[in-house]
């Protein structure tokens, strides 16, 4: 593989940006009454707090394993770099996965990596050593998607080119491969969710007062947030405890 097929293969599988469920004020990075709308079912999954980490499973069962900007190592040990521990938590699963995709596409798994040092968060997973990973998505690119230049990569991606799987694939991949799924919370109408940023505040606690990935039990248990998104990904949307704990208590000072 060139040094142009793997800047090509890590551009067009980076993870994009989840926007926040009620829009950030770009002036102060609070939050607006202007929640996403959701049409039909909506389901609901914990955010984990850790780094992002993908494995990107070619057709002939070669594999990469990348972080959300970059790749940092190649099957056979070709590449190897241990920035944040990601290569060391998620190189078994990789090297157990088999390519079986009847159209012969890349795979892409996005994982969360958590745990030990990780994030500024590590110690409301584990109060010891304990790392741990859950699938959040799946994705798949066709050999043509590579065939362009960085620049027109770069522009399918953020133009929202990347064929997501929905949910059941995403689960039928999860339990074939054996991999644990970020926790599904619950599934509500979509015309039930809160308008309002201090309802929101409401649902987050209600439906996640703790964390459900917890490595061990001297870990905190303090959750990040929760995803929002329709069974078929085309809409999803985060809400994070913080932003709203933040809006909150500046609306409360004024």
């Amino acid at each position: 593989m060139t040094a142009h097929d793997l800047a090509a293969l890590n551009s067009a599988t980076k993870y994009p940006s989840i926007p926040t469920y009620h829009r950030l004020d770009p002036r102060n990075g609070g939050l607006l009454e202007e929640p996403t709308r959701f049409i039909g079912d909506v389901l609901l999954t914990e955010k984990v707090d850790g780094t992002n980490g993908r494995i990107v499973l070619l057709p002939d069962g070669d594999y990469v394993i990348g972080s959300r900007e970059e790749l940092l190592h190649a099957k056979g040990d070709r590449v190897h770099n241990p920035a944040l521990g990601i290569v060391d938590e998620l190189k078994p699963l990789a090297d157990r996965l088999r390519a079986d995709d009847a159209q012969g596409r890349v795979t892409v798994f996005y994982l969360e990596v958590y745990g030990r040092k990780i994030g500024g968060a590590a110690k409301q997973y584990t109060g010891g050593s304990g790392v741990g990973h859950r699938l959040f998505d799946v994705a798949f690119l066709r050999p043509e998607d590579l065939d362009r230049s960085l620049e027109q990569i770069s522009s399918w991606r953020d133009g929202g080119g990347q064929d997501f799987g929905d949910e059941p694939a995403l689960r039928r991949i999860a339990a074939s491969a054996d991999i644990p799924l970020v926790p599904r919370l619950a599934t509500v109408p979509g015309e039930l969710l809160p308008a309002a940023v201090d309802d929101m505040a409401t649902l987050l606690a209600e439906r996640l007062p703790a964390t459900r990935v917890a490595l061990d039990d001297g870990a905190g248990g303090s959750p990040e947030g929760i995803v929002l998104r329709t069974p078929d990904r085309s809409v999803i949307a985060k809400a994070r405890f913080q932003d709203y704990a933040r809006t909150l208590k500046r609306r409360a000072r004024r």
